[in-house]
Parts: C-alpha cells; sequence; structure tokens
C-alpha cells in the first residue's frame, strides 16, 4: 500500500508538471530510466494508480487557481473594502476595517441554517465586523432563488433589506409570489415602487454583478463567507466563525 501510494504521488506529480507546462518536456520533472520503469510497472499492475493521480492532479491545479483568483481581491478586502463592497446592502461597523462578505441563496437551506450563526456572530461582534451580502441564486437547482433575490434587492431599494432578508429566511419553505407581496405589505413597503424596482433592468443587473464576481471568485456553492483574507465554506458553526475572526485580528 505504502508502495502504491508512494508512485501515486510521483505520477501525480509528474501530471502536474505536464499541466503547469500545457505539455511535457524533459524538465517537467527529474527521473530516471530506473524510476520510469517502476512506474510503468505500477500503472501495468495498479491502473487505479493512474485515476488516483490524475484526480490528484486536478484538484491540486484547481486549488491554485482558486488562490490565484482570490488573491488580490482578498487584499482589495484589506487595503480598499469600500470597491470591493460596492452597493451591497451592510451593516454592522462603519469603519469597515474587517470584512465579512456573505455569498447566498435565499432557497438555499444551509444558507438559511447560516444566517442564523451570522446574525448571533454580529450580535457579538458589529462593532468590529461589517457584514455586507452578495447574492448567489443557484437557479439551476433553486427556481425561487432568482425571484427571492430581485424581492430582497427591492427591499433594499425602501431601506428594509436585512428585515426582508430575515423574513425569507425564516419562511423559506413559502417562497413564491404570495409570500414576496406579504412581506413588502408587512414590511409597509410601497407596494409599487417595490413591484417596479423587483422587475426593473437595475435589479437584474445588480445581482448578474454579484453572480459575475462569485464566478471570478470561483464560488460555486453557497453560503460561502470572505472575511478579510479567510475564506469559510458551507453552514459553518460560530465557533469556526470567530476562531477566523481571531486570525484575522492577531494578523492585524
Amino acid at each position: 500500500m505504502r508502495r502504491f501510494r508512494f508512485f501515486s504521488l510521483i505520477i501525480a506529480s509528474f501530471l502536474v508538471g505536464c499541466l503547469a507546462l500545457n505539455g511535457c518536456s524533459n524538465q517537467s520533472i527529474a527521473t530516471t530510466p530506473a524510476i520510469k520503469e517502476q512506474v510503468l510497472q505500477v500503472i501495468r499492475d495498479n491502473p487505479e494508480a493512474v485515476l488516483q493521480a490524475v484526480e490528484v492532479a486536478y484538484q491540486q491545479r484547481q486549488e491554485e487557481e482558486v488562490q490565484q483568483a482570490r488573491r488580490g481581491f482578498l487584499q482589495q478586502m484589506i487595503t480598499d473594502p469600500g470597491s470591493v463592497i460596492g452597493k451591497a446592502p451592510t451593516k454592522g461597523a462603519a469603519e469597515k476595517k474587517i470584512v465579512l462578505l456573505e455569498f447566498s441563496d435565499f432557497q438555499c437551506p444551509f444558507c438559511a441554517r447560516a444566517s442564523q450563526t451570522v446574525q448571533e456572530f454580529m450580535t457579538k461582534h458589529s462593532d468590529k465586523v461589517t457584514l455586507a451580502y452578495k447574492h448567489l441564486p443557484l437557479s439551476r437547482i433553486h427556481p425561487q432563488a432568482l425571484p427571492a433575490a430581485l424581492a430582497a434587492w427591492a427591499a433594499q431599494q425602501q431601506g428594509q433589506f436585512w428585515e426582508y432578508h430575515n423574513a425569507l429566511f425564516a419562511q423559506q419553505e413559502r417562497l413564491g409570489e404570495d409570500l414576496y407581496l406579504e412581506l413588502a405589505k408587512n414590511l409597509d413597503l410601497n407596494l409599487q415602487q417595490f413591484n417596479r424596482d423587483r422587475a426593473s433592468d437595475a435589479a437584474k443587473a445588480a445581482i448578474e454583478a454579484d453572480l459575475q464576481l462569485a464566478g471570478r471568485l470561483k464560488i460555486n456553492a453557497t453560503p460561502f463567507f470572505l472575511l478579510n483574507g479567510e475564506a469559510i465554506a458551507g453552514a459553518v458553526e460560530l465557533s469556526e466563525m470567530e476562531s477566523a475572526l481571531n486570525r484575522v485580528i492577531n494578523n492585524s
């Protein structure tokens, strides 16, 4: 088993070199005829090693691409947080020295769970953390994600984003036109403006801008958080979010 793993790593390293160069060359990895023959023999005896090596190489390359895509953006979160936040709804500290950027989908059950954690986190740390919300509706699997995002954007235009956001997650099982109008009425929104705003090109453009940002950052699942230089994926526990905050504070 150890021998199998060893040669799987050799194959993976060889493949990573090939991927990095977009083609193999004699300089891609240092080998000897003996090692080459051993690798070939492992492939003959254990063809599954090739599959494992390809998977390892692919995962390594994907991770490198993700880190490269996010590196500049994470630095920008620290040096120019206002440009990162843009017109996203925010709450918490006005200074924006520590920014929690949330990518979320109103029909995602994990996002609903995470929203409770975020509320707890912000209740404790709103004096030093600025929360900013980015829409990432996964429309292929959540048909109500985009309509809900558009409705929330319309509520934002009347200063009621977070109230509408909380109500959407609290009644996630009821997502649909009836709920969107009911919540607008409950929050005393101007219904004419609300309906006009959520159907507007501006609303669609705002959601699309968030989707494009997620694409550039290689974010394809929700919920997802960026806390200055820390990436946090999934419906995390409060303790994990606070550990990330401690790392940010200690490294600042």
